[in-house]
């Protein structure tokens, strides 16, 4: 009886170990299966890319991959790829396949959502961005998360031109740590006293451009409003203290204050102190627009010889195509021979031209170019950072 249990233990184990090893052979075949079409699409897959075929290679490789915890970071970088590539509404579809996925780490749901919100914000969906992202603030644990989120966040606002939500969001420690975003608080901040300024609340104005510079004292469009504020309430000797302070905050932004501080000066009647200005300006930082501004009161006072050789000397060693203009002009005032004035006059019909069409401001960082000053560049959407253009076709 011993030898008949024994003998069917041993029967038992021989078809439980054949079982189990069959069932192992299968899964292990399927796998090779699984394998073997993933290696066969990531060939076919590079072979696209290899033949500048890139959007039937990322379509072959979204095919490829099944969604499991080792490859949701694959599926998040191929919906970025989509949305780098301007095609945000397939972003959307893959970035949401993976959302429903009820395998995903809380750590891996926040960076889904992240992501998703990008997309909407790409695709102009502002609300629905928001709403994300406000999600991922109360939720998240993890502090990169937050702070990308944060930060994306001000950048919606930012489009929607909410400023007072962009500087709530923004907080103090972002303000202190990122340049970028200390520079923008700056402008929000003007944007908000402008409000105010058109609702006749200087008082208000004033305490939003005070504490604009209390964040970035080097804030030209603060001092620039300040001065207008003055301006406009006929306090020019105030006016002309904040325009002063702007080329100590950056001598390129010279000759933006130039008008506005001749006429606060000539509204005082004391172009003297304005003739001072513009030779420690001259001296300092040799603008063609002081330049001119200065010959134009020689010209008055001394007659068109002093105005030339003033302007001739500061050609000599600072080319400029405004300044040659301006010399033409001195010319024909002193010039009655019939040959000579017209060929004067076709000189400088060409030189109006070359001056109406050039830009006079450009970006410092994306390059973009145009003839008003603004605050925030229109391309790279960065503030602060359009400046009057130098050279032989600016200052």
């Amino acid at each position: 009886m011993p030898d008949l249990l024994l003998l069917a233990l041993l029967l038992a184990a021989i078809a439980i170990g054949w079982w189990l090893g069959r069932r192992e052979a299968v899964k292990s075949r399927r796998q090779s299966q699984q394998q073997a079409t993933l290696s066969r699409d990531y060939f076919v897959g590079l072979n696209y890319l290899l033949n500048e075929q890139p959007d039937r290679a990322i379509e072959t490789f979204v095919q490829a991959l099944e969604v499991n915890s080792d490859t949701i970071e694959t599926h998040i970088a191929l919906g970025n790829l989509f949305r780098t590539r301007g095609e945000a509404d397939r972003a959307v579809k893959i970035h949401q396949n993976l959302l429903a996925r009820p395998s995903l780490t809380n750590a891996q749901g926040d960076q889904v959502q992240l992501e998703l919100a990008r997309d909407f914000l790409h695709l102009g969906l502002l609300d629905r961005s928001e709403r994300l992202l406000q999600q991922v603030l109360r939720d998240t644990h993890d502090d990169g998360i937050r702070q990308a989120a944060r930060r994306l966040l001000v950048d919606l606002f930012e489009r929607e031109r909410e400023w007072q939500q962009a500087l709530d969001v923004a907080l103090p420690q972002m303000v202190r740590q990122d340049k970028d975003i200390r520079r923008a608080a700056a402008h929000w901040l003007c944007e908000l006293a402008q409000q105010n300024m058109q609702s006749a609340s200087p008082a208000l104005a004033r305490k939003r451009l005070r504490q604009a510079l209390s964040i970035d004292d080097s804030c030209v469009r603060a001092n620039w409003l300040l001065a207008k504020l003055e301006q406009d309430t006929g306090h020019y000797k105030w006016e002309i203290r904040y325009l002063k302070r702007i080329p100590e905050q950056d001598r390129d932004f010279t000759p933006v204050i130039l008008e506005p501080l001749r006429d606060a000066f000539l509204k005082l009647e004391n172009e003297r102190d304005l003739e001072q200005y513009l030779h420690q300006s001259i001296t300092t930082t040799p603008h063609i627009s002081a330049v001119l501004m200065l010959a134009q009161l020689l010209e008055r006072r001394e007659g068109v010889e002093a105005a030339t050789r003033l302007v001739s000397e500061h050609l000599a060693s600072t080319p400029s195509l405004r300044g040659i203009d301006y010399l033409m002009d001195l010319s024909l005032l002193d010039t009655t021979v019939t040959p000579q004035r017209e060929r004067i006059v076709l000189l400088k019909q060409h030189t109006d031209k070359l001056l109406k069409v050039r830009p006079r401001f450009r970006c410092q960082r994306c390059g973009f170019s145009g003839g008003q000053l603004l605050w925030q560049c229109p391309s790279c959407r960065h503030w602060g950072t359009t400046k009057p253009i130098t050279g032989l076709e600016g200052e």
